[in-house]
């Protein structure tokens, strides 16, 4: 199932639930190996993959054991940066290293005493 707008938070909940164990069975990993891995109960991970709420803390420490962490940047999506903001960032980066200043003397004619 595809996971729609108008789907309800508990048909989310279910086909989330069902993603992660198949996920975890994928990875030749028992209910209870999971939990010790994650760091939380067996129940925990029985209630959710029977698509019970959890706490979004445990559901990271969870992604963290399955190695699924990193797909939560394509849940929510660092903001983009705006093209002005960027042209202003870079306006305030130093372009160029400018030498050191010699001290100049005044240009003479070589006559002069």
């Amino acid at each position: 199932m595809h996971i729609r707008n108008f789907i309800a938070e508990t048909g989310i909940l279910k086909e989330l639930a069902g993603r992660f164990t198949q996920q975890r069975i994928a990875l030749g990993l028992s209910q209870a190996a999971l939990a010790d891995r994650a760091g939380v109960g067996k129940r925990t991970v029985e209630r959710f993959e029977a698509g019970s709420d959890i706490q979004f803390k445990t559901l990271i420490k969870l992604l963290r054991s399955l190695e699924l962490l990193d797909q939560l940047n394509q849940l929510i999506p660092e903001p983009a940066r705006s093209p002005i903001r960027a042209l202003e960032t870079q306006q305030d980066l130093p372009q160029r290293v400018s030498r050191k200043k010699r001290s100049v003397e005044p240009w003479k004619w070589g006559d002069e005493k």
